[in-house]
């Protein structure tokens, strides 16, 4: 009960905006004081997506891992070595010749078979992907984090400064092209200046309280289709600690220690639009 009360008190913080968008934002963050690792998501789509989180087991080649996303495709996820990752769409950028976009589920295989970014970076590069409409960002529980992006014809890396790496859907390095300025990005950098000027201790629900206004609520467009936030993962890598806010409901929240679910020999899928104040289907 302790940890939903946790994220009852992030959402009565936040300040909404009030119309829809199809946006994304991610932070890694690593506490100076003890070194522990959080990671923050807020995925904004139409809210009539599918919705889930797939929990796959490890064997003697994969490593188990937990991924969220629809269409049998992670949008975001960790495994049990402590790898993170998340994708955000960005403008538009040329073909690089000899790469290409993924045509199957890039984020579980990522998950599946590497445990730390360069291992990520290495396999982006063996299977010869470049996203001509997506950056992506890396962390692991070494607090090694990267932002990689394809533009120019050149893979670009943005690596993690003064313990955090932020992603909204412009790119790092060619604001210009698109999605900038970012009102969600400069929100959620001050709203971390803020908190770290506090002194007080930091946790997870201080990191998460600086996506405050990084959300959206429900809102219809001319054709009356809704779009906002999905949901939002909370994730303590350091301690293998899951949490997600469906359509930014209180009630809707799943909690999960991954310590436990990562011992499971069973696959395990929860869909998010048939949760219970519980946290399961």
């Amino acid at each position: 009960m302790a940890k939903i009360k946790l994220l009852l008190i992030v959402f009565a913080g936040l300040v909404l905006i009030t119309y829809p968008s199809l946006a994304c934002s991610v932070l890694y963050y690593i506490d100076s004081a003890t070194g522990k690792i959080y990671v923050v998501n807020s995925e904004d789509y139409w809210l009539d997506v599918d919705a889930y989180i797939q929990i796959e087991p490890g064997t003697k080649k994969k490593y188990a891992r937990l991924w969220y996303g629809w269409d049998n495709f992670a949008q975001g996820g960790i495994n049990e070595k402590g790898l993170f990752f998340d994708a955000a769409v960005t403008p538009e950028q040329p073909k690089i010749k000899g790469y290409g976009n993924p045509k199957d589920n890039l984020g579980d295989k990522i998950l599946a078979y590497c445990s730390t970014v360069e291992d990520a970076l290495m396999f982006l590069e063996k299977e010869k992907i470049a996203l001509t409409n997506s950056h992506m960002m890396f962390g692991d529980k070494t607090g090694n984090a990267v932002v990689v992006e394809w533009v120019d014809g050149e893979r670009k890396l943005v690596r993690i400064e003064n313990h955090k790496l932020l992603m909204t859907n412009f790119l790092l390095t060619r604001p210009e092209t698109g999605n900038y300025p970012c009102y969600r990005y400069k929100s959620i950098e001050d709203r971390i200046q803020a908190m770290e000027k506090s002194g007080e201790e930091i946790n997870l629900l201080k990191v998460g309280n600086t996506f405050g206004q990084a959300v959206q609520p429900p809102r219809q467009n001319e054709e009356g289709r809704a779009g906002g936030t999905v949901y939002t993962s909370f994730i303590n890598i350091t301690d293998n600690k899951f949490f997600l806010s469906y359509q930014l409901s209180n009630e809707n929240v799943i909690k999960l220690d991954l310590n436990n679910d990562f011992k499971k020999t069973r696959p395990q899928k929860i869909k998010l639009n048939k949760l219970t104040t519980n946290g399961r289907e």
